[in-house]
């Protein structure tokens, strides 16, 4: 495995890496710029190019959405006609490239600096459909079995998936019976283990404008009279979010948290203590939101945040003169809860921010997105059993590990729902100093490995499971 990685993966992956297919919500014009579908015909001409007997591979279209890419793999020749069938999720698109790389890197042009492969999308999540593949071939070559194995690899995941869910109804038929889902677009806290994602939060997000003049005017003769745009936002803001703690005001953004989730996040405080606050690099001298272990990770799994994540009407610091200006626009992302409606959150978010606006402020909405969280279901026997094995065979007797993710796969929520009956593996290589979405974002070339053999033995052991 780890010469078809190093011989095989890498110089496609990085070539996949030069490939700056930004997600549809970042490049409306994705049907002119065809990087989405280079990206797509990438993958395609490197799983055709694997020769898995009786497989097949293509790009799935549908008018005026992403495409996706699909593998299907029959399964193993001893596998009864039910044995189910695994679908190995991953994403192609990639989020925007951010300005502030490192010197010597660059988002489109992959390095690989030990045992790091640096690139926009090489973690999170171009590596996927590589391993997926991997994985399936390893099975194989060692006489194990596998079920029926699709590897689906969509392109508009970071936009919230806007189009998976019409892919998953005009495709139901051929997808079949989905008896395990394995999602490669996660992680957890370090690279010692494979970490495994329990719960995911939903989201919602607006573009917001408040309008207060038709054009800027001096502000040594507009102020006092006018009110400011931003003192303005900052009242809308206060309606939603208590400053001083963080805290969501609107009861449309909570939910409960189940017992068992709470005890696994008490029992991961208990063996990884300062763990979760020293998982970013906070500046000297600052502290994190909550001084409990256990409060940071409920904080950041099963509660509501909100995060401005862009920002218009503000002139840089050099560029900034005395004027009141006529507008102050932020883009307002907010993490849900995992069980929480996202079409109900986001619906509340508006009606705060456009409801009674002070001094008849003008508001205007865009760029909505709402995406479906996910709680996993209970963990079957036979996959408790792998995971006890990869913990020993893979990484050396590290356990495995459950972990709500504060991170959002919609895909997942939209999987839950309609496949209720399937086991979800949801992993990966990610850890939080992985940089996604974020300059220097980087691949763990030997973590990517451990989590491909990882998956080698748990679709083996779906197949066993699954033999009689």
């Amino acid at each position: 495995m780890n010469g078809t990685w190093d011989s095989d993966i890498l110089p496609s992956l990085s070539d996949l890496v030069r490939i700056p297919a930004v997600s549809k919500l970042f490049d409306p014009n994705w049907p002119v710029t065809g990087h989405l579908d280079r990206a797509a015909e990438h993958l395609r001409a490197w799983l055709s190019a694997r020769e898995i007997p009786g497989a097949t591979v293509e790009i799935l279209r549908l008018p005026g959405l992403t495409p996706v890419v699909l593998m299907d793999v029959p399964a193993s020749e001893d596998m009864p006609s039910d044995g189910g069938t695994v679908l190995l999720y991953g994403h192609l698109d990639k989020q925007p490239p951010v300005g502030g790389w490192s010197e010597g890197l660059d988002p489109w042009i992959p390095v690989i600096r030990g045992h790091r492969l640096y690139g926009r999308g090489a973690a999170d999540d171009g590596y996927s459909g590589y391993a997926a593949t991997s994985a399936i071939e390893a099975v194989r070559a060692t006489g194990g079995r596998h079920a029926r194995c699709l590897v689906l690899l969509e392109t508009s995941e970071e936009s919230g998936s806007p189009d998976l869910d019409a892919y998953l109804e005009a495709y139901r038929a051929r997808l079949g019976d989905i008896s395990l889902v394995v999602c490669l677009d996660a992680g957890g806290q370090d690279y010692e283990r494979l970490w495994l994602t329990t719960s995911l939060r939903g989201l919602c997000s607006v573009t917001a404008t408040v309008t207060v003049l038709e054009s800027g005017q001096h502000s040594g003769t507009a102020s006092g009279v006018v009110p400011s745009s931003f003192r303005i936002f900052r009242q809308l803001l206060d309606r939603i979010e208590d400053s001083r703690s963080g805290e969501i005001l609107l009861p449309e953004l909570h939910g409960d948290l189940p017992a068992d989730r709470a005890g696994e996040m008490k029992a991961l405080a208990d063996v990884a203590p300062g763990a979760a606050a020293n998982a970013f690099p906070l500046v000297e001298g600052m502290s994190a939101a909550a001084d409990s272990d256990y409060e940071l990770m409920v904080n950041n799994a099963w509660r509501p945040t909100l995060s401005v994540i862009g920002a218009a009407g503000l002139p840089l610091p050099e560029d900034a003169g005395n004027v009141l200006r006529p507008f102050t626009t932020l883009t307002l992302s907010f993490r849900l809860p995992p069980l929480v409606d996202a079409h109900a959150a986001l619906a509340a978010v508006k009606r705060a921010l456009t409801t009674d606006v002070p001094y008849g402020a003008k508001v205007t909405l865009s760029r909505e997105e709402t995406g479906p969280g996910w709680n996993a279901p209970s963990t079957a026997d036979w996959l408790q059993k792998a995971l006890d094995v990869v913990s020993t065979e893979v990484f050396g007797g590290n356990q495995c590990v459950p972990l709500g993710l504060g991170g959002s796969i919609p895909f997942m929520g939209s999987l839950g729902e309609a496949y209720p009956n399937a086991q979800f593996v949801v992993t990966g290589a990610l850890s939080s100093d992985s940089n996604p979405h974020v300059p220097d974002e980087w691949l763990h070339i030997p973590q990517a490995k451990r989590v491909t053999e990882s998956v080698a033995l748990i679709l083996n052991a779906h197949a066993e499971a699954h033999q009689a």
